[in-house]
């Protein structure tokens, strides 16, 4: 009797966990694609400023749209090793058929690797769009908009993507926008290859074997080759099977495509290769314990010009213009920047972004259980951004307030207002700028 109950338990247990990871996958597939993830519209409603309160200037970090996978030679790599063993006899028919994919993309997508998609251009077009419709204000006739991008093309073309949506929409705004090696300074002033090295400690070693000792290729394998000894002897499976999970979630981003990598997975692996990816992901430009955390002082720089742009922006709407000058200084009203994933995930790490059940800043050690509180597809999705939207009230005396957004998404900030010496204190996702300044000047 109790031999069957222990059995029942651990039934019940198991089915648990797996319900779990199958409720997770079945929400969106595409999630399980880490950073590869296309841009979900959003579909949140917005919290009613306070009366009175407008908007005035906007203040916006994005990362680059979708694009193709890179490097090149991992295509190339998918297509000869399937290639050879298909000469020999050694493919299934899902080999086969894996083979014929792995060809076509070896020929469309590998000459295009790293390059913006068309859907990476529409993403931004829509971002731009719904940036007009949610604060008109922002971008009324006389509105100044300033834009900079990484010397990377796929960025530069996101910008041109962005702002030809803002001219459509708003044709009289006046637009600065330029790319050049100066501004990586503060788009994206760390080399991340020595990022990543820097993260690469022993202590993060062991915890990145236990999460890849989910990820098992042995079932995969065997179901594109039909010969186990030739896999033993050819094929480095885990190798292969990275490859294609990069390569199958790059496909989201290019939907002329017209086929995937979903059979090839069984949930269950999807699942276990994703929460590896996203530790690695939290490891390099996390709160990561066990790294040196190197990857957050790639997003400092960032930080320090949204406030510093924020407070000249903010100093120049309170000075009365001078209408004796020749030519009066232009008013920035909004400042748009376009970089890369490995600056807005330690952006938004600096920020201590917090909704529902995922607070990015957040320091762990339980790698096991990191998907349940930091998830690199909420983070940084293709086409990712953080935008600051500053208010004023006409009303004399009132204090400049801000909200912040991650993917359209409003959040709480760690900022708080002293109720003890502060009247009428905002309520979140509305903050005062000066409390807000105050508290990320000394982070």
């Amino acid at each position: 009797m109790k031999k069957t109950a222990f059995l029942l338990f651990l039934a019940v247990a198991c089915f648990a966990q797996t319900d779990s990871i199958k409720t997770e996958i079945t929400k969106d597939i595409r999630k399980m694609g880490s950073n590869y993830y296309a841009y979900p519209t959003p579909t949140a409603k917005y919290t009613k400023a306070p009366a009175g309160y407008k908007p005035f200037y906007l203040s916006h970090y994005g990362r680059h749209g979708s694009r193709f996978h890179q490097p090149a030679d991992h295509y190339h790599a998918l297509y000869n090793t399937l290639a050879k063993a298909d000469s020999l006899s050694k493919l299934t028919d899902l080999g086969k058929s894996l083979l014929e994919r792995a060809k076509y993309l070896d020929e469309y997508a590998a000459p295009r690797a790293g390059d913006l998609t068309q859907l990476g251009v529409a993403q931004h077009q829509g971002i731009a769009k719904r940036m007009v419709k949610n604060f008109p204000e922002v971008f009324k006739n006389d509105a100044y908009v300033e834009a900079y991008a990484s010397t990377s093309v796929r960025c530069i073309v996101s910008m041109a993507a962005f702002l030809e949506e803002l001219h459509a929409q708003k044709p009289k705004v006046e637009i600065h926008q330029e790319s050049g090696k100066y501004l990586m300074s503060f788009i994206s002033p760390l080399d991340f290859g020595k990022i990543i090295n820097e993260s690469n400690t022993p202590a993060w070693q062991k915890e990145n074997e236990k999460l890849y000792s989910h990820v098992n290729p042995t079932r995969m394998m065997r179901a594109i080759f039909n010969d186990s000894n030739y896999i033993k002897k050819n094929v480095d499976g885990g190798d292969l099977l990275s490859k294609i999970y990069e390569i199958g979630n790059s496909l989201q981003g290019s939907p002329e495509i017209e086929f995937n990598f979903d059979d090839l997975w069984t949930d269950e692996e999807l699942t276990a290769r994703w929460h590896a990816q996203n530790a690695w992901w939290y490891s390099v430009l996390g709160n990561n314990p066990f790294t040196k955390k190197l990857g957050l002082e790639n997003a400092r720089p960032l930080l320090k010009n949204v406030l510093d742009e924020a407070d000249k922006v903010i100093a120049a709407d309170t000075t009365k213009a001078d209408k004796t000058a020749a030519k009066p200084a232009k008013k920035t009203t909004a400042t748009l920047r376009f970089g890369h994933d490995t600056v807005i995930i330690p952006f938004a790490v600096l920020l201590q972004l917090e909704n529902g059940s995922m607070n990015t800043g957040i320091e762990t050690a339980d790698m096991e259980n990191l998907h349940k509180v930091w998830r690199d597809y909420e983070i940084t999705p293709m086409a990712a951004n953080v935008q600051f939207i500053f208010y004023k009230s006409a009303k004399k005396g009132s204090p400049i307030l801000v909200k912040v957004m991650l993917n359209e998404i409003e959040q709480k900030l760690p900022v708080t207002c002293d109720t003890a010496t502060i009247k009428n204190c905002p309520t979140a996702p509305y903050y005062r700028w000066d409390d807000v300044r105050a508290f990320y000047r000394k982070n």
